[in-house]
């Protein structure tokens, strides 16, 4: 059955007040379980504020925003919660203030630690985890601590025109409005002699069981027209060998060791030439508008997620930077 935490006292007057209109969208109950969450948000980019801005908005608990770089001038494209002046500073402090205004009612900190510097147990204080700019073993790793300590674990990122988001919600129970049909009865009570239907709703409770992201990485079956998979698996690639991903800088290099990645998954999934336009394409920094798409996705699942109303995205989507459409794929099942 869907878990029945969701706090014992009452919303108070302000709560209510604030957040009428979303109590009104997906219920009391749902509202009362995100103002218990705990979220810690790892890497403060333009993605990551994204995200930051969705769910301070709807009401969790707290955020900890987590991320040990320096802000750049290319942050400031797509990162507006940090200002210009405060280009060189660390990231997440940076990003506080502006964040905390969103939203009096929720608690926002910021720690400037290397993620790797944290012990598996330091997951644990947590209801989600959402990571990006994380390399492939980190994400291993960040998960596999979620999975011990039954965190909902969430990554994502944006490079150019492309991104992606994940979750791993371990087993979840979710409730969902189902609207079905009924004829009314005709004068004489037949209801074939009326053509009027009744759309009578009623909720439903699932469960949907997800696996963790290293079974994802190497998906030998694909959904049709799913191409652009195979370009996340490059980008992963590369920031996972060169620990870092390309820079607007190198965009007019075409950088060697990102040819050699994408020429090794060309080969081994036999893809001749149909990843061309995707590896030639913008997969340099963070592009505003795919920034507040990808993070509108991650911002919604997370808080269907910790709601518990409505189906989660199962497992992968990936925005396609040649239709300018996302896709969600069921991966490693």
């Amino acid at each position: 059955m869907v878990e029945e935490k969701n706090g014992s006292e009452m919303l108070t007057d302000a709560e209510a007040e604030l957040y009428d209109r979303q109590i009104r969208l997906w219920g009391l109950e749902s509202q009362k379980r995100l103002r218990l969450a705990k979220v810690l948000l790892i890497g403060l980019n333009g993605f990551g504020a994204e995200v930051a801005k969705n769910i301070i908005l709807a009401g969790i608990k707290s955020i900890k925003f987590l991320d040990h770089r320096e802000l750049t001038v290319e942050d400031s494209s797509s990162q507006f919660f940090a200002d210009r002046k405060d280009v060189g500073k660390n990231r997440a402090q940076a990003s506080v203030d502006r964040a905390q205004n969103l939203n009096s009612m929720v608690e926002v900190t910021a720690d400037d630690s290397n993620i790797d510097t944290k012990p598996d147990t330091f997951f644990r204080d947590f209801d989600v985890v959402c990571a990006s700019e994380c390399t492939i073993t980190q994400l291993k790793r960040i998960n596999a601590a979620c999975r011990k300590y039954n965190v909902k674990f969430f990554a994502g990122d944006v490079w150019g025109m492309f991104g992606y988001t994940f979750e791993d919600l371990l087993t979840h129970e979710y409730a969902m409005d189902v609207v079905q049909s009924k004829k009314k009865p005709g004068p004489g009570g037949d209801s074939k002699d009326n053509g009027s239907v009744d759309g009578i709703v009623n909720t439903v409770k699932r469960t949907e069981t997800f696996v963790p992201f290293e079974k994802i990485l190497n998906a030998k079956t694909l959904p049709k027209n799913s191409e652009v998979y195979h370009l996340f698996q490059i980008m992963m690639n590369y920031r996972e060998k060169h620990g870092k991903d390309p820079h607007p800088n190198e965009r007019e290099s075409k950088l060697p060791e990102f040819s050699q990645e994408a020429e090794a998954i060309i080969k081994e999934y036999d893809l001749g030439d149909k990843i061309n336009d995707l590896i030639e394409g913008d997969l340099y920094a963070q592009v505003s508008p795919v920034c507040a798409i990808l993070g509108g996705v991650m911002g919604q699942e997370i808080i269907k997620a910790v709601s518990q109303k409505e189906p989660p995205l199962h497992n992968l989507f990936l925005f396609d930077p040649a239709t300018m459409c996302g896709k969600a794929i069921r991966l490693g099942h």
